[in-house]
């Protein structure tokens, strides 16, 4: 990844960019939905399953990155940022929005260049 982002202000056009498809976005959303109830069976009640949380996140969004998508996840280099970014996409997708996020994004980063 050869571009540097100093906020994650610059950092969510290029994030939401890297997410076009619709089946990875749905990859993510499922991660993320499913690290949700780990982190809260973990906390109270088996802590030895806490290693499934970032299996269950990390690996659903690779596998969409690396097959559907065709690129890099931004995780290898922007690791918090990318989790912030799972989390505000897994909330516009909840609410209808991301689709239009998709659009506003990719037209910021056209005019840009």
């Amino acid at each position: 990844m050869s571009q540097s982002f100093n906020s994650f202000e610059e950092f969510w056009p290029f994030y939401v960019c890297e997410h076009r498809n619709p089946k990875t976005r749905l990859f993510h959303f499922l991660g993320t939905a499913a690290i949700i109830p780990l982190f809260g069976l973990t906390l109270f009640y088996r802590p030895r399953i806490g290693f499934l949380i970032p299996v269950c996140a990390y690996g659903l969004a690779w596998v969409s990155h690396f097959f559907i998508e065709k690129n890099r996840p931004a995780t290898f280099s922007y690791p918090l940022w990318s989790i912030i970014g799972d989390f505000k996409m897994f909330w516009l997708m909840c609410i209808g929005k991301m689709e239009k996020e998709v659009l506003r994004c990719e037209a910021l980063r056209t005019a840009h260049r």
